[in-house]
């Protein structure tokens, strides 16, 4: 059987794309590019490190598309080598309430500690860090 090595990118629907890339930028630190597919439109990618997240405009998605593409249905991991500190004072400078942690987790690697946040749609936002024992 073949094997899968990575993911590429990802797409997230969102009721207004402009607040999500304001949110993806401001809050997480991703940058913002524009792009142009075959058919001409623009579209806007969420960019980190080697990792990118397309978004589509919820009612307007780009096909083809997930069968029931949904507003704020993500929930997402994201691993930062940043302490959790500085994560949470970040968080509380851009008005942005910490759900839960820090908590302990499972990462797909090892034990994480995780804080959790929402975007302007409801996705559920992890952000956590690796215990040093499991790295």
């Amino acid at each position: 059987m073949p094997k899968l090595s990575r993911i590429d990118h990802f797409v997230l629907t969102a009721r207004d794309v402009d607040a999500s890339v304001a949110f993806y930028t401001r809050v997480l630190g991703m940058t913002a590019e524009p792009f142009h597919p075959a058919d001409g439109t623009l579209r806007w990618a969420l960019c980190f490190g080697a990792n990118k997240i397309n978004l589509h405009q919820a009612g307007a998605e780009f096909k083809p598309n997930a069968w029931a593409a949904t507003v704020g249905a993500q929930d997402i991991c994201f691993i930062s080598d940043e302490p959790l500190s500085l994560w949470q004072k970040h968080f509380a400078n851009c008005g942005v309430a910490v759900e839960e942690g820090p908590i302990g987790r499972t990462g797909a690697t090892g034990k994480i500690i995780s804080l959790y946040i929402r975007d302007p749609d409801g996705n559920l936002i992890e952000v956590s860090n690796y215990l040093p024992s499991d790295r």
